[in-house]
């Protein structure tokens, strides 16, 4: 007996959102943009959880390929999907959930050439690009600001995250990590970690294994990119319904599920603080270079 064809319907596919969400705000799910720059760990996931939502379009940017090694935290990894463009794959994720879902693909990554495209039409903009991507994220971070768009990343840490959510109104980018011009890439590379991890909860169960920053190659556990992808799912959420008012840098939160520490702090002046530049100046002479 041949099974009848299923037939897609929005509103039945997501109706167990309602009684957390209303009518109204899920409508609000279905007819907005989120950008997502990056699908690898965290990337990947986020777009499963945003689709899960309800989240009705999205442009989503890498130019990698899947790869055996990308096994132990990427959603969109498996044998049958080796070599082939995660922008393709995570696509096809997104329509098999949703069919009725816009997903516009960018291969190539983000880049000056496209990202006014990127950009077109989007109210919330993820960041999920891999560390070193320093070039591609000052593009994304200064290009959202201008066009009135908020951003978030929530960077994995070992076994937790910290959130940070950038309000295009309020302190930028640059200024909450102290960026300056012509730093070098280790230079970055430490403002960044200063940022992102504030209090280096991981350090305490990180070993050296896997870790070759010369190599750009970071250790990373499955466990926390699903976190991140429901706390990113939420942020998104609220951002588009304006459920809770929302919290933007200097003000952060951390987690770490393996100390079951929690935390939500303000760094007034972000990394430029006197106790924070002091903290980047030990992980200058810290970090291997």
């Amino acid at each position: 007996m041949e099974l009848p064809t299923p037939v897609f319907d929005y509103f039945t596919a997501f109706q167990r959102n309602l009684g957390f969400l209303t009518r109204q705000e899920q409508e609000k799910l279905r007819h907005a943009r989120v950008a997502i720059a990056g699908l690898g760990g965290t990337g990947g996931a986020q777009v499963h959880a945003l689709c899960r939502m309800g989240i009705g379009a999205f442009n989503l940017a890498d130019p990698d390929v899947f790869e055996l090694v990308n096994f132990n935290r990427q959603i969109g990894a498996t044998m049958n999907s080796i070599g082939r463009a995660k922008t393709a794959v995570m696509a096809e994720l997104v329509q098999s959930i949703n069919p009725e879902a816009d997903v516009r693909p960018f291969a190539t990554g983000v880049s000056p050439e496209n990202i006014a495209q990127f950009l077109d039409g989007v109210d919330v903009v993820v960041d999920s690009l891999d560390f070193y991507c320093f070039k591609e994220r000052f593009l994304l971070y200064r290009s959202a600001r201008e066009r009135g768009i908020w951003v978030i990343t929530s960077p994995p840490l070992g076994f937790g995250f910290t959130l940070l959510v950038f309000d295009p109104k309020g302190m930028s980018f640059e200024d909450y990590f102290a960026f300056e011009e012509g730093m070098s890439e280790f230079e970055l590379s430490v403002s960044l970690i200063a940022g992102i991890a504030p209090r280096p909860w991981l350090m305490q169960y990180q070993t050296q294994g896997g870790l070759d920053p010369a190599g750009h190659r970071l250790p990373s556990v499955g466990a926390a990119p699903f976190m991140i992808a429901g706390v990113i799912a939420t942020e998104v959420m609220n951002l588009l319904t304006r459920r809770q008012p929302s919290i933007a840098v200097p003000e952060l939160i951390q987690f770490d599920a393996l100390l079951r520490r929690f935390r939500r702090a303000r760094y007034r002046w972000g990394m430029r603080g006197p106790i924070q530049r002091l903290k980047i100046a030990l992980l200058r002479r810290k970090l291997p270079h």
